[in-house]
């Protein structure tokens, strides 16, 4: 299929509900407001598909943006093109999500996350904590960097209430993931959401909340479920 086939079949399926409900989390036009369960239906159909991906991302239409990550295939994607997808990632959905999750499935993923939390835009910023986050959900602990990792959480407790709004959510998202998904760094990952106290961040007319990260932490514990992997961020 084509890029085009694809924006034809999907642009009926969009709703102007869906559309006020994403708008809220920074989405702007071009875009169809097609749900998200819409877009797994085709996901199942195609699988996955490295040059469609790379062409509907282009569109500039939301849906097929987000789409785009669903199919894309993450080992074939070269570090040009998730800087290329960052660089056309103007919302938090498409940097926290889209592009996080493929760059933590490619080869770059680690190396890139590192450079773009230390970027001046906020954006980056957010894709670099969230591709972290999204790595140590889908790595096994013996392939991580569990000291460079305590020292990212370190450096969440001393400056992540200086960060802007955006950023700190994801920061504080590291805290969870890592505590929840690094069975070594629990403890640590709950001692530094003790310190860093209750997280506030101005995300927009929506009901996005910052969670408590020790609580949050906590309750993975109670489910069983502290190191346990997925085998892909998407979702």
């Amino acid at each position: 299929m084509t890029a085009q086939e694809i924006l034809d079949e999907i642009q009926p399926l969009g709703s102007d509900g869906y559309k006020r409900i994403i708008f809220k989390h920074g989405v702007q036009e071009p875009c169809f407001g097609v749900k998200i369960s819409d877009l797994q239906k085709i996901v199942k159909r195609i699988k996955k598909d490295y040059q469609l991906a790379l062409d509907l991302y282009d569109t500039g239409v939301y849906d097929a943006m987000y789409l785009a990550g669903l199919i894309a295939d993450d080992a074939k994607m070269t570090k040009k093109d998730l800087k290329h997808w960052l660089a056309k990632a103007y919302c938090r959905p498409l940097c926290g999500w889209t592009v996080a999750w493929v760059a933590a499935g490619s080869s770059y993923g680690w190396e890139l996350a590192l450079e773009w939390i230390d970027s001046k835009k906020p954006l980056s910023a957010v894709a670099g904590w969230a591709t972290l986050s999204s790595i140590v959900g889908i790595t096994d602990d013996a392939n991580l960097d569990i000291v460079v990792l305590k020292k990212l959480l370190q450096r969440v407790q001393k400056s992540i209430h200086s960060e802007p709004d955006e950023v700190r959510y994801h920061m504080n998202s590291y805290v969870i993931a890592v505590g929840s998904s690094v069975a070594g760094l629990t403890e640590t990952a709950v001692q530094v959401g003790e310190k860093v106290g209750p997280v506030t961040a101005d995300l927009g007319d929506n009901d996005c909340k910052v969670p408590y990260s020790p609580d949050y932490i906590e309750k993975v514990r109670n489910r069983g479920a502290i190191g346990k992997k997925r085998k892909s961020a998407k979702c």
